[in-house]
Parts: structure tokens; sequence; C-alpha cells
């Protein structure tokens, strides 16, 4: 009786678990591809991820970010802190149209967040509006519960 209690909590733990891992890993609203970077005989490899991001507020603007990602059987669970390595390249893919207000203060707005591990850690977009020269400018960096990451890179679209 008592250890058919502990396999039922068990059972309800795991799945509590292999729920919320899916809150956790958030994906892109496309991912493009991925290239192998370290190969691991018994569990997936470590990789590089390429996404896109559409902009919410801005027809034909989209972001392409290439991302590390930990691989491992940690990884694969989502329990492993991805790095603070990327890259960022915003285009306009065709004529671009602000469809909402887009602040102009230096604080910017954070236009797409993804966790980068289980706990405690952010890769974010960022956007700022260059008013003088009619730009936005697109910065990708991470955020830490007690230190975030100077890691980081920016792309800049005209505006018409």
């Amino acid at each position: 009786m008592i250890m058919n209690r502990v396999q039922y909590s068990l059972g309800i733990l795991g799945i509590g678990v292999t729920l919320s891992m899916g809150a956790y890993q958030a994906l892109a609203q496309e991912t493009i591809g991925e290239v192998s970077t370290t190969f691991r005989m018994m569990s997936p490899n470590d990789k590089v991820v390429i996404e896109r991001y559409d902009d919410p507020k801005v027809e034909n603007v989209s972001c392409y970010l290439s991302r590390a990602e930990t691989g491992g059987w940690s990884g694969a669970m989502g329990f492993a802190e991805d790095p603070s390595r990327f890259s960022i390249a915003c285009r306009a893919v065709g004529p671009t149209r602000v469809t909402g207000k887009i602040p102009t203060d230096r604080k910017g707005e954070v236009v797409f967040s993804e966790d980068a591990s289980i706990l405690f850690k952010e890769l974010r977009i960022s956007r700022f509006m260059d008013v003088e020269k009619n730009v936005l400018v697109y910065l990708v960096w991470s955020t830490k519960l007690i230190d975030g990451s100077p890691y980081n890179s920016i792309s800049v679209v005209p505006l018409d």
C-alpha cells in the first residue's frame, strides 16, 4: 500500500515536471534550421539553431537569430542552461509599415523573449527607435537572476 502511494506520487511529480518543462521551452515563430557543433554518442548533440521572429508592430520586418543550444540529456530535458552567445540580423522583407505605437525613449521595448534555462535566464530581443535617422535598432541580449550577460548583438532596419 505504501509502495503504491510512492509510485503514484512519483508519477504525478513526473507529469508535473514534464508539463512545466514544456512551459519553459518557448519556441521561435519559425525555426529555419540547425547544425550540430558537438557530437555526443548517447544523447542529443550541442547545436546552433537559426530562428526567425517577425516584429509584431512593424509589417515585413523579420529578425533572424542564431543561438547556441546545449545538448546532452540535461539539454534534452530542459534543465541545461544555454550559453549566452548569439547573433541577430533583422531585415525589411517587403515594404515596412508601423502598425503599433513604438516607444522612442532610451529604454526601448522588449519584442520577443524566450527562456534560456528552466529557471531564471531569458534571451530577449529589444527594439529601439532612432528618430533622427528613422531606423529601428534591434538588440539581442540575455538576462539572469543574479547578473545578465555582456554578450549582445544589434541589427538596424531603415523605415520607408
